[in-house]
């Protein structure tokens, strides 16, 4: 694998919505990347939150991209709205979806950026036949549907599994995790090959503010992220 710069994705998920478009603003200009919404509704993961109105809200607030994350239970319904919102890139689940080529040319015939997410328990294998047809991977590092939660520590093998089938595959394809990404644990899922960081609680709940919790962040992925040898990463503690 070929040394990747690592990109933060703030989630506004754990932001505080009555200063939101504040909060947006000062990750941006604390460096961060992207911009990651969650989008839950109530089905396919026991949570409900925001909808398109939020991504339009924050549209004109941050240049950065908006990357929207349907944990949903069919997300084709939601595509067109979500995309006319603002947002730059959008991501669906594998489980569930019996037809997620489909949804992924939608995504595409939309002009965004398309992204698959998989679960803590499903097979980096299931990736294998759309790899090719995706800009990035989302691996779950905790159960879907709610902040705050503790990283599954079980999750660093497949994200090394995802990496060796994105450099045979799909090179350009962003790995991105999600779930209990910290300080301590973006060193982890760096060196197991990931380049896109999902943090919400970490960044947005630091007690010395969203500056010095992207520095923080930024600097703990920094450290040690040449990446383990092919043989090594699947068996990650």
């Amino acid at each position: 694998m070929k040394h990747r710069d690592v990109k933060l994705a703030p989630s506004i998920l754990g932001a505080d919505f009555a200063r939101l478009g504040l909060q947006v603003a000062e990750a941006e200009k604390a460096g961060a990347d992207r911009i990651h919404i969650d989008v839950m509704d109530g089905h396919f993961v026991p949570n409900l939150s925001m909808g398109a109105p939020i991504v339009a809200s924050l549209r004109p607030i941050t240049r950065l991209p908006l990357e929207t994350h349907l944990m949903v239970s069919d997300p084709d319904l939601f595509l067109d709205e979500f995309a006319e919102a603002g947002s730059n890139s959008l991501i669906v689940h594998w489980e569930d979806n019996a037809n997620l080529h489909r949804t992924v040319e939608r995504v595409k015939a939309l002009g965004k950026r398309v992204g698959v997410a998989i679960n803590p328990a499903t097979p980096a294998s299931t990736l294998e036949e759309i790899l090719q047809d995706i800009d990035q991977v989302l691996v779950m590092t905790v159960d879907p549907g709610f902040g705050h939660q503790l990283f599954i520590s079980t999750t660093l093998p497949k994200i090394g599994r995802v990496r060796d089938m994105i450099e045979r595959n799909n090179p350009a394809c962003d790995l991105e995790v999600d779930g209990g990404i910290n300080a301590e644990t973006a060193p982890m899922v760096v060196r197991a090959g990931a380049n896109v960081l999902v943090a919400g609680s970490a960044i947005f709940g630091d007690s010395q503010g969203i500056a010095a919790a992207v520095r923080r962040l930024r600097e703990s992925a920094e450290v040690n992220k040449s990446p383990l040898p092919k043989g090594e990463r699947t068996d990650l503690q």
